[in-house]
């Protein structure tokens, strides 16, 4: 399904949201990493909910028939403290999968997820996403613990598909906020993924 037909109505974009528009990265170097960035993926799609810690998030796909995850795919998001929200699969590619936020959820705008390798030939497996708060009153709760379970749930994430594939991170998981500028925010593609994952085989 292409961009156009579906895929954006109904969608709780960032301009929607409330406070700064926020790219939010988390990435690590997997440690002897057993397949190719879009094997990777392929397993991500395949068994995304496994990946996330239960204790803070559950993903349940709405199709529960077993297969990976596609382009207009929802997931029900259970947050612990929060309650139950959906998000829609809009953009996969060999590379990356990415999703977006509808209404009612904590957060507007979008993450994706996607492996690569860098020019030593060392698969990264990366989380970025584009949001904002989903309402000033969700903005303020925010601010006062959202972010760290937000942190802690998607570097967990990334630590657990690093000891899926490999042999665990190289070093450390990074994770690393930015405030998007206005003129990045106006030039943002909302259709598409965060970041391009490019370069499959060494």
């Amino acid at each position: 399904m292409e961009a156009g037909d579906g895929l954006q109505d109904g969608l709780l974009s960032a301009v929607d949201g409330a406070g700064p528009l926020l790219q939010r990265d988390y990435w690590a170097l997997i440690d002897h990493c057993r397949c190719s960035p879009s094997e990777l993926m392929e397993l991500v799609s395949a068994r995304f909910a496994e990946f996330a810690p239960e204790e803070l998030v559950v993903f349940t796909p709405e199709n529960e028939r077993n297969r990976l995850l596609e382009t207009g795919d929802e997931l029900r998001v259970r947050i612990r403290g929060a309650g139950t929200f959906h998000v829609r699969i809009i953009h996969r590619d060999r590379q990356s999968l990415t999703l977006a936020t509808l209404p009612g959820h904590p957060e507007a705008g979008r993450i994706t997820f996607g492996a690569y390798r860098n020019e030593r030939g060392d698969v990264i497996f990366h989380i970025r996403s584009r949001a904002r708060s989903g309402s000033r009153v969700k903005y303020l709760g925010f601010r006062t613990g959202g972010e760290a379970m937000q942190t802690n749930t998607w570097a967990d994430f990334v630590n657990t598909v690093a000891l899926t594939v490999g042999e665990g991170v190289i070093g450390f998981i990074h994770a690393e906020t930015t405030v998007m500028k206005k003129e990045h925010e106006s030039a943002d593609d909302v259709r598409g993924p965060t970041f391009l994952a490019r370069g499959d085989e060494t």
